[in-house]
């Protein structure tokens, strides 16, 4: 009697899980990988988680984000390439990357481009914004929203940082776009390309003297502790997008896209209020472990930083100046 008795409890138990599992499966229909370098904690996967929360709601639980942080699901090179396949994924990109399929995207990475971060997030609702994006569709890659702030990116370097002067012979690690090793180079630093994950090691071992990130990332990697100078350049307003494969995309319902394309820009906007608060938060604990913050004389970086404009033959002619009339 205690035999079958067990035996019905283990079948019970058993018919449930399935039907958990089916339920799960039933209700999570459109299930979305999103890949980022980030780690778990920082501003970017808190937005990110709050955009998981806001899609399945929206979709009564037919939508699913799976968060794929600290790049475990690849290199920026090999998601994008998987994202271009059709893959169900999502990942972080701006004009730095979106250069390589369309040139003129890579201005809106160019140092001092605007006064400020709202500067940037104004030029993403210009009919030049808009006309790019389209071309970036046929390319591949469907954007879901550009209101993310990534941050303002600032320095943290080995040693006192007060002018351009100073950076001469000093390697700075950036991401491996033009845009950004023409910038660094202008505002008078060796720009040295690595993988994000690769910084910590690099500084310590002195294969670079310093990085550059918005401070939320600076001091969510760690990058403090070997570079102990937190250099007040502000010399990108980092504004970021989303986006998805369009061959994905496109064979989604239109009910799922409105619902991953609201939630999209509702946690972009979660994002901008985090990063603002961590950016002082963070700040703040940098200066409590003992690095020294210098503010600089940002008009003199922003002299040096604008020959990096020189360096794109292959952008529409009179860009720069087209982007600040819309500034204006």
């Amino acid at each position: 009697m205690k035999g079958q008795l067990k035996r019905w409890v283990i079948l019970t138990c058993a018919l449930f899980s399935l039907l958990v599992l089916s339920t799960e499966s039933i209700s999570a229909k459109y299930t979305i990988r999103v890949s980022y370098e980030n780690n778990p904690g920082e501003p970017f996967d808190l937005a990110v988680r709050k955009w998981a929360e806001l899609f399945k709601e929206k979709t009564n639980g037919q939508g699913e984000l799976i968060l794929f942080p600290s790049s475990s699901l690849g290199s920026k090179k090999d998601v994008m390439e998987q994202i271009k396949l059709g893959s169900a994924m999502i990942t972080l990109a701006d004009g730095a990357f979106f250069a390589d399929y369309i040139p003129d995207f890579g201005i809106m990475m160019g140092p001092y481009l605007g006064r400020d971060y709202n500067d940037i997030f104004t030029l993403t609702k210009t009919p030049w914004f808009t006309d790019l994006s389209r071309q970036l569709d046929d390319k591949g890659f469907h954007i879901l929203a550009a209101n993310w702030l990534y941050g303002i990116r600032q320095m943290v370097v080995n040693k006192p940082i007060h002018t351009p002067a100073d950076l001469k012979g000093v390697k700075i690690r950036v991401a491996n776009s033009r845009i950004f090793i023409e910038a660094i180079k202008a505002m008078g630093a060796t720009p040295t390309p690595m993988p994000l994950g690769e910084v910590y090691t690099a500084l310590t071992t002195g294969v670079i003297d310093g990085a550059e990130n918005p401070i939320p990332v600076l001091y969510g990697q760690k990058l403090f502790e070997p570079a102990r100078y937190l250099i007040m350049t502000g010399h990108i307003d980092n504004v970021t997008q989303l986006i998805i494969g369009q061959k994905y995309y496109s064979q989604l319902p239109d009910e799922i896209k409105k619902a991953l394309t609201l939630s999209c820009e509702e946690a972009g906007n979660y994002m901008t209020r985090l990063i603002i608060q961590a950016d002082k938060q963070d700040r703040e604990k940098m200066k409590a472990a003992g690095v020294t913050v210098i503010e600089v004389d940002r008009e003199l970086f922003r002299q040096a930083s604008k020959s990096a404009y020189q360096k794109f033959p292959e952008w529409t002619p009179g860009l720069y100046e087209k982007l600040q009339g819309y500034l204006e």
